[in-house]
């Protein structure tokens, strides 16, 4: 025992020392029995490495010998006058051993000591809710000495303190008989004495990968100077990262400060051999540490921009020899804001973190592209990516979890666009599957399922159509929608050809939206795409997804707007896709009794998870912000709002109530969220019960839908013009119910897929009476639709009367346009179009009661219904009413348009209705004129309303209404 200068306790010297931790060694071999010692001699095959001891060649400390698991024997650290005392190390941190004796011990700053630069290294995103900006993350620092380690008496080095009368620690003595170690330096690579590399530059992004606008952006960890703790591992963690059930092959392998120095660990499955690659040239071999594929170079001092260099049989008694970049040597692509906001649920750029990414960064070695891969799967032991990349083996590339957000992570740099991949995940139930990427932006063509690396290159055109959007809400402008199966509306069409195609129809035809049944990836067409598996991925059916970009540009550069359907009620049972993710009901609600529907055979959401909220709140956005959709059409609402929907077991809420408490809280947050981050979205909710407040405004206590369909409107319409006009009579108030509540939401009329498949036979086909009664029915009816106060939908075919039902499994029956007939109804719908936006009187006070007045709602033995429609009042007038006289009191109250039906089978001459202003009323439309295939009876181009009180109004007029037939009347 020694006592130094200061005059404090005694400290260890070095012979102390040394049998301190002989006798440490010795107790710890005596309590593993007959296992083989840790980093033993190569004559008995040590089972275990320590990652954080290995010596400079032909040389190796014996505090380097380590214990079996069960007991592990740190060196001896400090003594006492009493005994000497061995701290246990943690096995997460380890303090980096002193300089070898054949090592000098450099003045620190002055010329030789090895200088070590913080690493030019790409910051992790910032991202807040509704702000994808933020400021770029600070240059990392090297971490001063964990202050919760008590400080380590070390043996003074007796020639310095005699010089100087300061204690340095001492060199560590090594044992005589000591193994070379894996890694010495070949060629021209320097020595431990000449210490010249090692400055790492690698991980400088370059612009497609930016740092300081909210885009993640990874980095290299390859020589990162905070690295300065050594990490311990043994036979089980390499075994847990060569099986793939590893929570952080990243701690293990890369590029590791060691108590000698540093080594870099990669895994290479197959390979014959593997050398490092230093940025200066140098070569290092690499040791075996696990059949599996686990490779060591020890390396003098701290790698910088490094490569691997991979030796592979070829199958026919020669090798191929390949240089890559290590993949384990790349920093997270998430940040520590990105894992935060994604365990709280409030990631609203979601697909911007997970999923597959393209990214690219400028190294001293050039620019390194590849992917990175990033999955939330909590439950899971353990996540592998695999794909064309590993040749779909599945062995190469185990993903890290990164801390308690759940999300694993990799970046491969190699895979390339087009590349198909796949996530092999082990299960909290210990069971492997293989799943598609759950943010897959794009698919394989079903019913191939992989998930496939996709970029975007497609540049928008249309600006103008955005800031038009935004100007004005759709409630007081016109919409007339034509809902859409991509896949039926012509077969064999792809998303290019269609953007030609559909959109030059439709904006012929006169409509003001397409609306897509569902085009996220399904695997199953006859769901019509209601069953979705990728929820962030196109179907590749089509085509690309800027093959889809570029429809719905040129949609826009129309003047015509896109509505997409969405199916965040339930999703398939699928086993390579959502269902069961990591081994638990992870998407899907734990109990049977809400997280199953069992009509559909599906699952439904947990709606009261955060991140299963954040992931369906994120992909509406997603779809708003990437594909520049105009609006999201929410499906089967009720099926989410009431926990005993078509369940006869059900769980209730905490009230003891049927409302699903959780999906109320979901949709409203998804309508906030959409109507506050894209300007002139709108949201639709297809809702088939009288929830109340469906469009009233979340800080109201609604919904927050823009609109909903008027499921009641049209099943009474549909019912009543179904009937032969004998029967009609009897069922009037089908047709005047609707007025009853026409303003308690804003309603969409829809004439739906739904109203023309299973047996309901075609629009034609409901329509009594023969050819020409039913072609005049539909006419009717459709005219009488644009009239009512809400917007428009028809599907397609129902515009020229297709004859049979909709089946998604052929085209549409376009034969029927060769038919004057056919062509008369197409002509109908474009008139009514052409004359629904010309007229505001439809529209501007679609959603508020002063723009609707019934003329007559009780001539049910005559099958008639008349009623006035007003335009908002022009700006500083006042609202619009009936008015004594005067043209300028009547242009102040904005425009007036009288609507007669007449749903018998006769014309009515003669027929009186009250009119709220005097003068002429142009006739602007009848559905029985001769150009669509009507009998011709007319009002010969308008009416005169004379001063003669009818229908509580102050004048009136008699007109002809046709029989099957609806006129509308504009006032001049």
């Amino acid at each position: 025992m020694t006592t130094d200068d200061r005059g404090e306790s005694p400290v260890a010297g070095k012979d102390d020392l040394q049998r301190a931790v002989e006798e440490k060694v010795a107790q710890a071999e005596a309590a593993a029995g007959s296992e083989p010692p840790v980093n033993a001699e190569p004559a008995r095959k040590s089972t275990k490495r320590a990652a954080a001891k290995k010596a400079a060649p032909a040389k190796k400390t014996a505090a380097a010998k380590k214990a079996a698991p069960a007991k592990k024997a740190a060196p001896a650290e400090a003594a006492t006058d009493t005994k000497a005392t061995a701290a246990k190390r943690s096995t997460a941190k380890k303090v980096a051993a002193a300089p070898t004796a054949t090592e000098a011990t450099p003045e620190q700053g002055g010329e030789d000591t090895e200088v070590t630069a913080n690493p030019v290294v790409a910051p992790a995103p910032i991202a807040e809710p509704g702000d994808g900006t933020g400021a770029p993350a600070g240059q990392p620092v090297a971490p001063d000495p964990d202050p919760a380690t008590p400080p380590t008496p070390q043996a003074p080095d007796e020639d310095r303190a005699a010089s100087d009368g300061s204690a340095e620690p001492a060199a560590p003595v090594l044992p005589a008989d000591a193994p070379s170690t894996a890694g010495t330096p070949t060629g021209d690579a320097p020595t431990a004495d000449t210490p010249t590399a090692g400055i790492p530059t690698a991980g400088t992004p370059t612009a497609d990968a930016p740092t300081g606008d909210g885009s993640p952006a990874g980095g290299t960890t390859a020589g990162a100077a905070g690295d300065a703790d050594v990490e311990e591992f043994g036979e089980d963690d390499l075994r847990a990262i060569v099986e793939g059930w590893s929570r952080d092959p990243h701690r293990i392998l890369g590029a590791h400060r060691t108590a000698d120095g540093w080594a870099v660990r990669t895994l290479r499955p197959d390979a014959v051999s593997v050398a490092v690659l230093d940025e200066d040239g140098s070569r290092y071999e690499a040791a075996q540490l696990h059949g599996g594929g686990v490779y060591e170079a020890s390396l003098p001092r701290q790698p910088g921009d490094y490569r691997i260099e991979v030796v592979y049989g070829d199958g026919q008694g020669g090798t191929t020899t390949h240089t890559v970049d290590d993949p384990f040597r790349w920093l997270p692509t998430l940040g520590p804001v990105d894992e935060h906001l994604i365990r709280e649920g409030r990631h609203e750029r979601l697909w911007e973190v997970l999923g597959a990414h393209v990214r690219r960064y400028e190294t001293p070695r050039g620019t390194v592209e590849g992917v990175s891969f990033a999955v939330w799967a909590p439950s899971a032991q353990g996540v592998k990516v695999t794909g064309d990349f590993d040749y779909w083996e599945a062995r190469a590339y185990p993903m890290r979890m990164l801390g308690s957000s759940g999300v694993w992570e990799i970046f491969i740099p190699g895979a390339q666009v087009g590349t198909r991949y796949r996530y092999h995940v082990l299960g909290a139930d210990g069971t492997w599957r293989e799943k598609a990427d759950p943010l897959a932006f794009a698919t394989e063509v079903p019913p191939l399922n992989a998930s496939v690396v996709t970029e975007s290159t497609y540049e928008w055109a249309d600006d103008s159509w955005l800031e038009q959007r935004a100007e004005a809400g759709w409630h007081q402008r016109p919409m007339s929608v034509y809902e859409v199966h991509a896949g039926s509306w012509r077969q064999g069409l792809s998303y290019r050809e269609m953007a030609d195609e559909l959109v030059d129809y439709v904006r012929d035809a006169g409509f003001t939206h397409i609306e897509f049944m569902p085009l996220a990836e399904h695997p199953f067409g006859g769901s019509w795409g209601y069953q979705v598996t990728s929820y962030y991925a196109p179907t590749s059916r089509y085509g690309s997804p800027d093959d889809l970009r570029y429809l719905i540009d040129r949609a826009h550069q129309a003047g015509i707007g896109v509505i997409v359907d969405w199916v965040p009620a339930h999703f398939p049972k699928d086993e390579w896709a959502l269902a069961r993710f990591d081994g638990t009901p992870l998407y899907e609600h734990g109990d049977p009794r809400r997280g199953e529907q069992l009509d559909w055979g599906t699952y439904v959401f947990d709606f009261g998870r955060s991140e299963v909220r954040n992931f369906l709140v994120a992909n509406a956005l997603y779809w708003c912000k990437e594909f520049h959709i105009d609006g999201i059409r929410v499906d089967a609402v009720a099926s989410m709002l009431y926990l005993d929907y078509s369940r006869s077991e059900w769980l209730p809420n905490k009230y003891g109530g049927r409302e699903n408490l959780e999906a109320v809280a979901f949709l409203q947050e998804f309508n906030a969220t959409v109507y506050r981050e894209v300007p002139g979205v709108m949201t639709i909710a297809e809702e088939s019960t009288a929830w109340p407040g469906v469009t009233r405004p979340t800080h109201l206590g609604g919904l927050g839908f823009g609109f909903k369909w008027n499921m009641g409107w049209m099943h009474d319409s549909l019912a009543y013009v179904e009937r032969e006009p004998i029967y009609r009579s009897y069922h009037h108030g089908q047709l005047t119910f609707s007025m009853h509540y026409a303003y308690s939401e804003n309603y969409v009329l829809p004439i739906s897929h739904d109203e023309v498949v299973y047996g309901k036979g075609s629009m034609l086909r409901k329509m009594p009476g023969d050819r020409w009664q039913q072609l005049a029915n539909l006419r009717a009816y459709l005219a009488y639709m644009w009239a009512h106060p809400g917007k428009q939908l028809l599907f397609m075919g129902s515009e020229f009367a297709q004859d049979s039902e909709w089946a998604e499994s052929r085209s549409l029956d376009w034969w029927h346009l060769e038919d004057p007939a056919h062509r008369g109804i197409l002509q109908l719908v474009t008139d009514l179009n052409g004359r629904y936006k010309e007229l505001d009187a439809l529209w501007s006070l679609d959603v508020d009661p002063a723009g609707f007045q019934w003329i007559d709602a009780n001539d049910a033995s005559g099958n008639v219904l008349s009623f006035l429609r007003y335009g908002a009042a022009p700006q500083g007038a006042g609202p619009a009413a009936p008015v004594e006289d005067g043209a300028a009191e009547e242009a102040a109250q904005g425009s007036a348009l009288a609507c007669v039906v007449n749903f018998s089978g006769a014309p009515h001459h003669e027929y009186r209705i009250g009119l709220p202003r005097p003068g002429q009323w142009r006739e602007v439309l009848n559905s029985d004129g001769e150009g669509y295939g009507g009998s011709g009876v007319g009002n010969y181009g308008g009416i005169e309303a004379e001063p003669e009180p009818w229908h509580g109004q102050p004048y009136s007029a008699t007109i002809s209404a046709p029989p099957l037939g609806t006129v509308w009347f504009l006032h001049e």
